[in-house]
């Protein structure tokens, strides 16, 4: 291996341990030519993931890697639903799909080799509530947990309703939102109704 060469794969891993996980693309900032990833990757030095994502060999990676590796693939959607619960700790259980909304007009990529459940949202309840989270060296955009929940009284015949009391109760428990933000996302989610008995169970 030649100097150059040498030089770059050091780069390369010097990136990965503060993002994790790569893409291609990613390399641009860094000029350095998109090739070398899959390069490193037939030498044994990379993992391929999934398609297009790419993390060091024995990388000390967290439980939310696949999240990680989705909002890669799917910059245009925010974490959700059972997904956001977790990452917010507010449920017991953990999901193995990751839960996106997009926008109910957007284009979805096809993505065979992820593990992924969407759900179309639109207007502020597509917009409102985002957090950026830092997962593994990787900015990742999640509902907060006022939001969250409301999102999950909204799909409770998917998910449950008691995984959405339960987020409810937790939530409230361990003071991740007050009583005024739950109120305002429960009307931008069209749920107010049916979180009234509940909300007000808590304020009691």
């Amino acid at each position: 291996m030649d100097n150059a060469n040498k030089n770059t794969t050091e780069q390369i891993i010097a990136i990965l341990k503060q993002k994790s996980v790569l893409r291609p693309r990613d390399l641009d900032a860094y000029k350095i030519p998109r090739r070398y990833l899959s390069r490193l990757h037939h030498r044994g030095l990379l993992v391929r993931s999934a398609r297009g994502i790419y993390t060091a060999v024995n990388a000390e990676l967290s439980e939310n890697q696949t999240v990680v590796e989705v909002s890669k693939r799917v910059p245009q959607g925010t974490v959700c639903l059972l997904s956001a619960l977790s990452i917010h700790e507010m449920t017991t259980q953990f999901p193995f799909d990751v839960w996106l909304a997009i926008d109910r007009k957007g284009w979805l990529p096809k993505v065979k080799d992820l593990p992924i459940k969407t759900v179309r949202f639109s207007g502020e309840a597509l917009t409102k509530g985002i957090d950026y989270h830092i997962i593994d060296g990787v900015k990742v955009p999640v509902y907060n947990p006022a939001k969250t929940i409301a999102d999950c009284f909204k799909y409770r015949n998917k998910i449950g309703l008691d995984v959405a009391i339960e987020a409810l109760k937790e939530g409230w428990k361990d003071k991740k939102f007050n009583m005024n933000d739950m109120w305002k996302y429960s009307k931008i989610c069209r749920v107010q109704n049916v979180m009234r008995p509940y909300l007000e169970s808590l304020s009691s």
